[in-house]
Parts: C-alpha cells; sequence; structure tokens
C-alpha cells in the first residue's frame, strides 16, 4: 500500500519577517542593557524617580539570577532566537526546529512574566527599556505560536 503525503504546510511570507525583526529588536535592546549592565553607565535615558525608575530595576537584587545579570540572559535568548527565526528555518519541517523555536519562546515568555511580577510587586518600579524587551518577547512569543500552529501537522 502506498503511503500519502500530505503537502508540506506552507509559512505565510510576512510571518518569517515578523519574527525576525522582533527577534532583531529584542536583541538589540538587550545588548543596550547588557553594555548598561557592565560599564555601570547612567545613560538609560529613563527618570530615576517615581514608578518608572531604570536605575533601581536594573540595580535591585532581581536584576541577577544565579549571579548572572538579566540583561546578559535576555542576550543570551534572543541570539538563537534570531537564529531559530531566520526564514529558512521557519521552511525546515523538522518537529526539532518547530518545537525548539516555539520551546524557546515559552522560556522567554515565563522568565518575562516571572520579571514583570518582580518589577511591579517586588522592586516596585518599572523599567522602560525592560519593558521594551518585555513587549518584543511577548510579541515574538505570540508570532511564533501562531507559525507554529500553521506549520504542526494535523494528528
Amino acid at each position: 500500500m502506498a503511503s500519502v503525503r500530505s503537502k508540506p504546510a506552507v509559512v505565510p511570507a510576512w510571518l518569517p519577517i515578523v519574527s525576525l525583526g522582533l527577534a532583531v529588536a529584542g536583541l538589540l535592546v538587550a545588548g543596550y542593557l547588557t553594555v548598561e549592565h557592565f560599564t555601570a553607565s547612567t545613560t538609560l535615558a529613563c527618570p530615576e524617580t517615581g514608578v518608572v525608575n531604570c536605575t533601581k530595576v536594573t540595580t535591585s537584587e532581581q536584576s541577577k539570577v544565579f549571579g548572572i545579570p538579566v540583561a546578559l540572559l535576555g542576550l543570551v535568548f534572543f541570539v538563537p532566537m534570531v537564529v531559530a527565526c531566520l526564514p529558512q528555518l521557519w521552511r525546515d519541517e523538522r518537529p526539532l526546529v518547530r518545537y525548539g523555536r516555539l520551546g524557546l519562546a515559552t522560556v522567554g515568555v515565563v522568565f518575562v512574566a516571572y520579571l514583570v511580577y518582580a518589577e511591579l510587586f517586588v522592586i516596585d518600579a518599572i523599567c522602560l527599556w525592560c519593558t521594551a524587551v518585555h513587549v518584543l518577547t511577548v510579541a515574538l512569543f505570540a508570532v511564533v505560536a501562531f507559525g507554529s500552529a500553521l506549520v504542526s501537522p494535523a494528528p
């Protein structure tokens, strides 16, 4: 009996472009925050009083996880996301690639939930640069999840 092969799912042209754009933007902001962390620079262009206080957030106890700066973790997250969002990899049908991209995006959005909680309820301040990374991560997760649903084979 001959096996029936279904046509591979076609990824909409906009999806790799949008996901790659979000990942690159996240990489740039995370890179900026990483440089700021290691240079102890004060160019964060963010007020240092009231609820919006980048310095308070980026120098808080929660700005490190197991001694690793959160900004560096963001940078480390976005590097493989940029690669995973390349158009060639969106066309790759291997489950490892598809589920790896989705898994990485999920880890990112879960970590963002923790960071938003820390900003709102522990640090009691919000960093605008961090918020940019959070928004980009959530948007990237949404695009990757949508794209994954489109290309996943039906059971």
